[in-house]
């Protein structure tokens, strides 16, 4: 490495943090080389006199060890001590910057890094010893920096796009479901009757789960009806990889029908989700079957988020983290009549599917950066 680039640290002491003035970066600040903390001037001319230009590399070497990111900034940047200062003119960045996320490079970096401190780290001269292959071609460095530079760029787009739309829906769960009052801070013109109070018990039929005995294998098949657990629970969604029972295990279990709502009960307080079609769930999940006459699935597995307090403060109330049947079934909860209930729903149902799609785009265009990199690089 060291025959590459210069290798450098930021101070080791902390200074003191000015309302304004030059930009003061640490390990957190890595992904994207910004941050609310400044320090003045006078201290920056001090105590720096290499400090991050355009097209250098910070390097993570305390804590989380080896995340590397271009600097892109033309303006004075300060380091902290926990991130290495890569200098390397002669080498493309983009190019540098992505063989250090290869895995042979992760490798080589583990084996100096001193994984038994607390925290872990590597030292800076530790780093100039890492040997690697390199291209002897700047042109075939150029190449391949600017096509992972591009990928990154459309990654990072994609996650600013993703988190716009998780922030608008928290605003609207704050804004669109009534508070004690029994209004919403924020609803559409043609509704302004009052939310009536209800009991989840009143929503529909409360179910509890069950586990077919793990003895009797023939209870599960691979296309049978969906059987969830709450591992099987990320983001409102339910993994593709929950196992499916049996005719014969769907007799051992609970079967209820598609629109009902999952809701785990023990030690992952709240998590939820939407049964797309009929399925079946472990004990440790309560669910609502609601009148699909008078309730909304989707606006009622929205407004769950409005049960996580009271399901934790049940939880707390006693010697093991559960939420029973009957105490669940006493919830209570603010519910519109079922037009507001479908416009509600359908607002979210849209951002949650828009979230989803960005999601999995950032999935799929990691999984052809890391086979980029595995196959690009020697």
């Amino acid at each position: 490495m060291g025959d590459v680039c210069d290798v450098y640290d930021g101070i080791h002491h902390t200074p003191d943090y000015q309302d304004n003035g030059i930009m003061f970066l640490s390990v957190e600040n890595i992904s994207t080389l910004t941050s609310d903390k400044f320090i003045s001037r006078d201290f920056f001319e001090q105590n720096y006199k290499i400090f991050p230009e355009k097209g250098d590399i910070l390097l993570t070497r305390i804590g989380n060890v080896g995340t590397p990111n271009v600097v892109e900034s033309t303006d004075k940047l300060a380091y902290y001590v926990s991130l290495a200062l890569l200098k390397a003119p002669k080498i493309d960045s983009y190019f540098l910057c992505n063989l250090i996320c290869t895995q042979e490079f992760k490798k080589e970096l583990h084996k100096k890094t001193l994984t038994t401190a607390i925290p872990q780290k590597i030292n800076k001269d530790e780093i100039r010893k890492i040997t690697f292959f390199d291209s002897t071609s700047s042109d075939e460095r150029k190449k391949i920096g600017n096509l992972l530079k591009k990928i990154n760029c459309t990654i990072t787009l994609h996650e600013e796009k993703k988190s716009q739309l998780e922030r608008l829906k928290s605003t609207l769960l704050q804004k669109m479901f009534a508070d004690k009052s029994g209004y919403p801070a924020v609803r559409f013109s043609n509704f302004g009757d009052k939310w009536k109070q209800y009991k989840l018990s009143d929503i529909g039929e409360i179910v509890t789960g069950s586990t077919p005995p793990r003895q009797h294998p023939e209870y599960y098949s691979d296309n049978g009806v969906l059987w969830v657990t709450p591992t099987d629970i990320t983001d409102n969604l339910i993994s593709d990889t929950a196992k499916k029972l049996s005719v014969s295990g769907t007799r051992a279990g609970q079967v209820v029908p598609a629109g009902s709502i999952l809701v785990t009960c023990i030690a992952s307080i709240g998590k939820n989700a939407l049964l797309l079609t009929e399925g079946s769930f472990n004990q440790q999940i309560n669910c609502i079957v609601p009148n699909s006459n008078k309730f909304d699935s989707y606006f009622l597995l929205t407004e769950s988020f409005n049960w996580l307090d009271p399901m934790r403060r049940i939880a707390g109330a006693g010697t093991m983290q559960i939420v029973n049947k009957n105490n669940f079934s006493k919830i209570n909860t603010f519910i519109p009549e079922l037009e507001e209930q479908i416009v509600i729903g359908n607002i979210f149902s849209k951002l949650d599917s828009l979230i989803a799609l960005y999601k999995q785009k950032i999935e799929k265009i990691n999984i052809l950066k890391q086979w980029l990199l595995q196959n690009m690089f020697i």
